[in-house]
């Protein structure tokens, strides 16, 4: 019986093994390695980054809203206190005119006194009229405006206002002759100044 050559076997290809359920690839160098999960995203919740940031325009609405409270109410309070301001000083310019009104008063019963005694010896009268002028002027001057009716002293922009200017060898020019009104007060108190005729320069 003939026999024929056998034919060398095939190599077979290597097995496949089965990889296991469960078990990942080996990773490849070119591709992201993924992280780790991020929180919630088990659960199926959006992660912090989700939404993106917050918007800012309910903290700005809030801080104008407090700065317009304030402004408010700091315009309120400048309000009472000028009225209240108002009120003290109507108050103290009340006080002051109820204060000189009853420093004259003995003034004005000194004047009625002198009035009864009208039919009485003329001289008398001028000697009470005298004396009523002379209280009133020290009332003014415990008021803080003194009388100024002295002659013979310089002449004073500040305290004289010139109402004639005469010729009087007796007198140095420039000073003071004659007091025709006299004057009250002194710099910012001064009621008013005194009238006085002045020698005329030669």
């Amino acid at each position: 019986m003939p026999t024929y050559p056998q034919e060398p076997d095939r190599a077979a290809p290597d097995p496949v093994e089965p990889v296991p359920e469960g078990a990942g690839r080996p990773p490849r160098g070119d591709l992201p390695q993924p992280g780790p999960p991020r929180p919630g995203a088990a659960n199926g919740e959006p992660g912090p980054d989700a939404a993106g940031p917050a918007p800012a325009e309910d903290e700005y609405t809030t801080a104008i809203r407090e700065l317009e409270d304030r402004w408010r109410r700091a315009l309120a309070d400048l309000d009472n206190l000028r009225k209240r301001h108002a009120r003290e000083l109507e108050r103290e310019r009340a006080v002051e005119r109820s204060r000189t009104a009853a420093a004259f008063l003995p003034v004005l019963d000194n004047l009625e006194l002198a009035l009864t005694h009208a039919g009485a010896d003329p001289g008398a009268i001028v000697e009470g009229i005298r004396a009523v002028r002379d209280q009133a002027v020290n009332v003014l001057d415990l008021l803080g405006y003194p009388r100024h009716a002295e002659t013979g002293v310089p002449f004073d922009p500040a305290r004289h206002e010139v109402v004639g200017v005469v010729q009087d060898t007796d007198a140095p020019p420039g000073t003071v002759v004659e007091v025709l009104r006299p004057g009250y007060g002194d710099g910012e108190r001064q009621l008013r100044p005194a009238a006085v005729t002045v020698a005329k320069r030669e």
